[in-house]
């Protein structure tokens, strides 16, 4: 394993601990989602430049694009539930509430 691929995988992986273990706050879980989408992201490009080809690109935009849309849904439900609960704990949000 080549250190560019321990790096990307020791990302992710890290993104995907913390937010298995660390989902006290709304905003820590955003955040690990997002290094996740970025570690992704940096994966499919180098992986693209690796195969010398530019079949694939268009996945790794369309990948940074996802990302963008899931940050900003994110922020929105981030603000709304701040707004209506007070608080980003994830502990004192409710499903079944309406």
């Amino acid at each position: 394993m080549t250190p560019t691929h321990f790096a990307l995988s020791s990302t992710f992986m890290l993104g995907l601990t913390g937010l298995a273990c660390h989902r006290t706050h709304l905003l820590s879980a955003l955040l690990c989602l997002e290094g996740m989408m970025l570690s992704l992201f940096i994966a499919l490009s180098l992986w693209t430049m690796q195969l010398s080809t530019t079949n694939f690109s268009g996945s790794a935009m369309l990948l940074l694009a996802f990302s963008a849309c899931e940050a900003s849904a994110g922020l929105g439900l981030l603000v709304a539930t701040a707004r209506t609960h007070g608080t980003d704990r994830l502990q004192n949000l409710n499903l079944l509430q309406c």
